[in-house]
């Protein structure tokens, strides 16, 4: 076993720790020739299915080596001591990635980069994830759980898997967010084959990983999503943000489509799973 691995080694087939994370990213190279198939009756790409990313971008969209999960402490108010917190070992721990950010770096400003290193520090007392809020855009596009785009000619919908969270996503522009909400406000259009959706009007309390990285209520997201084969979509997402990024910056990702009976839903309604490390300080009698 030992003279396969160095075999495979030299060859450039085994590739771990810092020098996989400086690996180039794969471009989508065949989605400029691509042309997917229509949507019934009409001269649009059907985008219609389950999609779900393969990535570990959920955790941190930076490039990250793995890590334990005690790098991330528990907060005063979470109702888990440290030892058990430890006694996850590998279940609680954060999978290595190559990152999904162009360039590999956000460019945070000083202060929100020293705002992104306390969340990081108290990721489980302030994640939004960690109290099932609504995960906000991008976020939601590449959680750990899938998302279903339905689509018909005058209008498209996304739900997703985690907390029962939706998107109605528009193609008549009716102006600024009334109020700003978890998952903001998605005007869409088209440019050629790929689907470009603008979000304003989210609140500053969603997080882009559970890493920390995060904005304010002045981001302007649009994504763009666009067919690379039979079950395959490029999705990429530009941010604007000048109250806590330097410039605007980029993330990207492929998109997979679940087939068979791997094509649909479940229900993840986490608001009950939350609601003791939530209020459970709230008790007359706290649980032992």
């Amino acid at each position: 076993m030992i003279r396969i691995a160095a075999a495979l080694a030299v060859a450039g087939l085994v590739v771990s720790g810092p020098a996989a994370m400086a690996q180039p990213k794969a471009k989508a190279g065949a989605q400029a020739t691509y042309k997917a198939p229509r949507l019934t009756g009409t001269k649009l790409p059907d985008l219609n299915g389950v999609w779900q990313v393969m990535n570990s971008a959920g955790w941190d969209v930076e490039p990250h080596a793995a890590r334990a999960a005690l790098q991330m402490r528990p907060g005063p108010y979470i109702p888990v001591p440290a030892k058990d917190v430890l006694a996850l070992g590998a279940v609680g721990a954060v999978p290595g990635g190559l990152g999904v950010v162009e360039g590999g770096e956000i460019p945070y400003t000083p202060d929100a980069r020293k705002m992104r290193d306390e969340n990081r520090a108290n990721y489980l007392d302030r994640d939004p994830e960690v109290k099932c809020y609504l995960p906000g855009v991008p976020r939601a596009n590449y959680m750990h759980l899938p998302f279903q785009i339905f689509q018909s000619e005058k209008s498209l919908m996304i739900a997703y898997e985690y907390a029962g969270a939706v998107r109605n996503v528009m193609f008549d522009d009716p102006g600024p967010a009334p109020v700003d909400s978890w998952m903001g406000q998605s005007v869409a259009k088209w440019d050629g084959d790929s689907l470009v959706i603008t979000v304003t009007g989210q609140n500053d309390r969603t997080w882009f990983d559970r890493a920390g990285n995060h904005h304010s209520a002045n981001m302007t997201v649009v994504e763009r999503y666009t067919p690379t084969g039979p079950n395959t979509m490029r999705y990429e997402a530009t941010i604007t943000d000048p109250d806590t990024f330097t410039r605007p910056w980029k993330m990207s990702m492929n998109l997979y489509k679940r087939v068979g009976e791997d094509a649909q839903l479940n229900q993840f309604k986490c608001v009950e799973f939350v609601e003791e490390l939530m209020y459970g300080h709230l008790r007359k009698e706290p649980l032992k």
